[in-house]
């Protein structure tokens, strides 16, 4: 009896010592992500309070000699006319996301809940689309947006954007499939119609859904640089993206000033992913219940 005691104790020590060890890696991974993922915001902190001159003579990593020197902030925002690249950005960010989760909504209803010829069809095309770079349609890209008219256009940069990502509607897709379709056969039987079902009954309780995509979306217009510079590259309509490649040249670039106005532009979308944060896990997480 005593053999099987020490047997069975010999097991949960070893058992205790493996959970400890995964349980200590566990925290250094995530220890080591949060320093690499911190260490640029903390090296563009202290770049930003530094002059010309000791951003010139110091290392990207060390402490600002004065920690009130502002200028950098002031030059930012009146030479790289920040106020109205902000402008620019929120109202493309407002139209875009609002199109992209109206489209991304309706489309991923009727593919979930109306069974018709074609419909895996357009399901596959949608994940073969995401094989497919982004980069290698550039050129058919542009010459469109060429051909109508599109380019130094503000409008035709948001009708752009605001192609509906097949992450979004793989999001909206797989908490549709959550949804029981009750819900929309009494609503019909009580003489609604789909539209009414979709917009009174669907889309209130997608919420987390609704959400979670506007934040990602909104994220990645708000930080678009590639397309901001390719298709809007009038003064007139700068986002946020281009305004600071302006403090950037072929013969010098004013990093300490690029690091300030990188933590200005950083501002709205670190407030709105912290006031979103728990509905944007909550969506992800619906999301891949049946994922």
């Amino acid at each position: 009896m005593s053999v099987v005691t020490h047997a069975v104790r010999d097991t949960n020590r070893s058992s205790r010592i493996k959970r400890s060890v995964i349980r200590g890696l566990e925290y250094f991974a995530l220890l080591l992500a949060c320093f690499i993922a911190l260490l640029p915001i903390w090296s563009s902190f202290t770049t930003s309070f530094k002059g010309a001159e000791e951003y010139a003579t110091t290392n990207a990593m060390a402490l600002p000699r004065n920690w009130f020197n502002f200028g950098n902030y002031a030059q930012v925002w009146t030479q790289g006319d920040m106020l109205r690249a902000f402008l620019t950005s929120a109202s493309v960010v407002i139209v875009v996301v609002t199109v992209s989760v109206m489209m991304g909504s309706m489309l991923a209803y009727v593919l979930n809940r109306f069974r018709f010829p074609g419909n895996s069809l357009i399901r596959n095309l949608f994940m073969i689309a995401t094989l497919i770079p982004g980069i290698a349609m550039q050129v058919t890209t542009y010459q469109i947006m060429k051909d109508l008219g599109f380019l130094n256009s503000i409008v035709g940069y948001m009708i752009l954007m605001s192609g509906t990502d097949v992450i979004s509607i793989y999001i909206f897709l797989q908490y549709f499939e959550n949804l029981d379709g009750a819900l929309d056969e009494s609503a019909v039987l009580e003489g609604c119609t789909y539209f009414g079902v979709f917009f009174k009954i669907l889309l209130p309780l997608t919420k987390p859904a609704i959400i979670t995509v506007a934040v990602l979306k909104g994220v990645g217009v708000y930080n678009e640089y590639y397309s901001a510079n390719l298709y809007l590259q009038s003064n007139s309509w700068r986002t946020i993206s281009t305004a600071l490649y302006s403090f950037s040249g072929p013969f010098k670039s004013s990093y300490n000033i690029i690091c300030a106005g990188v933590l200005l532009t950083l501002i709205p979308s670190l407030i709105i992913f912290l006031v979103f944060q728990k509905q944007v896990y909550a969506g992800l997480a619906s999301g891949s219940v049946k994922g």
